[in-house]
């Protein structure tokens, strides 16, 4: 018999934030735990939250995967054809759902939002520059669009089912023409088509009727059910209102999904509070608050990346707290702080010392970690900011006096940083993209971790010292451990003096350190057991806090708590054919 044509199940919303990644998530792994070889796809996806994954288009030798996703290529070609790129986190994580390795197919284009309604442009991993939403689709659509369709080409001949997520509402009439996620892939990819909605906003019911009515006519009859999401109380409510959904569209109601988080990563910044507000994780664990300690978090404008955060969320006694950027630290009674990353360092430096949290961090004597772009915020200056910044911020401002005996930068490209380490942050257009891994030996807020860790680099800009600074981090091979132009790196070295003059990448290009700062590249730090455990003691010492005798089992597998939402979500309802057929 043979082989059927790959199926392509598309995931569309009436709107953003409906359920869609999470629907996605489980099919991935009701079908991998059937025996189906299945991958996800999203076409185009606009989020902060990304991860490092393996580019097909350039994956002709790497034989030698390893458990956590990296391999042994030895040679990280950052100019001409990179072997690792970007996708966001919803692919990465429905990937690991469907129980394969990530890679740039699942996210084909991604779009980064930077502020000044700018964004980076991300096509099959690498990025190609910043553009507006006309720019993008006067320059790039073409270019974006074949991209998508020869993923999706590449995932067909290797899976015997795809997933596909929509993004926003399928319905955006306004944008049909060029709607890469939603329209164009159920056109190209002949999808069918499920309408996922969300009772929890109200107007379920109009939502849906008023999403298959603006569908293209073509689109509309590739629709073949309709899933509502995030319901509470008595289901069977709602059966007056499926039988008149049902009747007048002829589409039936697959499923009714319970309101329930299974606890995977958020996609993008809904999840965060507004600018200006607050908002904690972590407080439903019913840890008496005289066992519990608070981290803090500014809410950066462009922060990216905030999942970082996840793991430290879920220990029991230990608060998130996003906070404002005009918090008093010494009066919100904060025990540490944790910088995230961003998507645009040098303007959020800007907001962020426009506010005072400047002042207010270099006066805390709690422990601080800075992410990325967290780690660039804390050094003594950034160059070449042109680069990095929007062109609504560029204006002058306070600058760096130069430590270096020879420094040929602009005093315009100079921004001072906050100070808290010795270390300066030059930008360029090249970008870092890889999964790491290295060792730790433990020095600051991170004084009890050693071992290995691994996790995942995404950053523009090369950091060096500007004095005397140590680092916890080493890395292991050639491939972690050279930028774009570099040669060679001394790796047994743990402080800055030992830094050679052949350009490699020194040692503070991994992180850095004192009694109470610590800044690092690392993506994926907290995911380390003994990371976190680390920084979770040390924030309890500081604070004089005795941590909660608790049992601290962890949640059920987040991939097997969506699976089990989708549950009633039969296989032929959404393939149209038993799935026997598939094996």
């Amino acid at each position: 018999m043979c082989k059927k044509t790959t199926p392509t199940i598309l995931v569309a919303g009436t709107a953003s934030h409906v359920g869609k990644s999470t629907v996605v998530t489980g099919l991935c792994r009701r079908f991998a735990n059937a025996g189906i070889s299945v991958t996800p796809f999203k076409a185009q996806n606009m989020s902060n939250e990304a991860r490092a994954v393996v580019r097909p288009a350039a994956d002709t030798s790497a034989k030698s995967e390893t458990n956590n996703g990296t391999d042994s290529r030895a040679q990280i070609d950052f100019e001409g054809n990179p072997p690792y790129g970007e996708i966001g986190v919803s692919q990465s994580v429905q990937a690991q759902a469907a129980g394969i390795r990530s890679v740039t197919d699942h996210n084909p284009v991604l779009l980064k939002p930077r502020g000044d309604a700018e964004s980076q442009l991300i096509i099959d991993g690498v990025a190609v520059g910043h553009y507006t939403a006309e720019s993008f689709y006067t320059e790039y659509w073409e270019q974006a669009r074949s991209t998508a369709v020869t993923a999706h080409s590449r995932l067909a001949t290797t899976h015997d089912v795809i997933i596909a997520e929509g993004a926003g509402s399928i319905a955006e009439i306004n944008f049909h023409d060029h709607d890469l996620a939603n329209i164009e892939t159920a056109r190209f990819t002949d999808a069918r088509i499920i309408i996922v909605a969300d009772i929890e906003r109200g107007g379920v019911f109009a939502s849906i009727i008023g999403t298959l009515e603006l569908l293209p006519d073509d689109v509309r009859n590739q629709v073949v059910g309709i899933v509502i999401t995030k319901f509470r109380g008595d289901e069977s409510l709602l059966a007056p209102g499926i039988e008149t959904i049902e009747n007048r569209t002829g589409i039936p109601v697959l499923s009714v999904i319970p309101y329930d988080d299974p606890g995977l990563p958020a996609e993008d910044s809904v999840s965060l509070p507004a600018v200006g507000e607050r908002s904690v994780r972590g407080a439903d664990d019913n840890v008496p608050v005289d066992h519990t300690v608070t981290v803090a978090v500014p809410r950066l404008p462009r922060a990216s990346n905030t999942a970082d955060l996840d793991p430290l969320a879920a220990v029991p006694g230990v608060r998130v707290a996003f906070i404002p950027l005009d918090t008093s630290l010494s009066q919100a009674d904060i025990d540490a702080v944790v910088i995230t990353g961003t998507k645009n360092t040098v303007d959020d430096l800007r907001a962020l010392r426009a506010a005072g949290f400047d002042d207010e961090l270099r006066a805390f004597e709690g422990p601080i970690v800075g992410l990325c772009g967290g780690y660039q915020l804390l050094g003594e200056r950034l160059t070449a900011i042109d680069i990095e910044e929007t062109n609504s911020n560029k204006k002058g401002e306070t600058k760096a006096v130069s430590t270096s005996d020879s420094d040929d930068t602009d005093d315009s490209q100079i921004l001072a940083g906050l100070g808290m380490l010795p270390i300066e942050t030059q930008f360029s257009p090249k970008k870092r993209v890889a999964p790491v891994t290295w060792s730790i030996d433990g020095f600051g807020p991170l004084a009890d971790a050693t071992g290995l860790v691994t996790g995942y680099e995404i950053h523009a800009g090369r950091t060096t010292a500007c004095g005397p600074v140590q680092t916890p981090f080493e890395s292991l091979t050639a491939s972690e451990c050279g930028e774009s132009g570099d040669t060679s790196a001394n790796n047994n070295t743990k402080t800055s003096q030992n830094i050679t003059n052949q350009r490699p990448r020194s040692p503070v290009g991994l992180g850095a350190a004192t009694d109470s700062v610590i800044g690092t590249y690392l993506h994926g730090l907290f995911d380390n057991g003994a990371v976190c455990e680390a920084f979770v003691e040390s924030v309890f010492t500081a604070a004089d806090v005795e941590r909660p005798d608790i049992d601290t089992t962890p949640r059920s597998d987040p991939y097997e708590r969506a699976a089990h939402l989708v549950s009633s979500i039969s296989f032929e309802s959404i393939l149209g054919y038993p799935l026997a057929e598939l094996r």
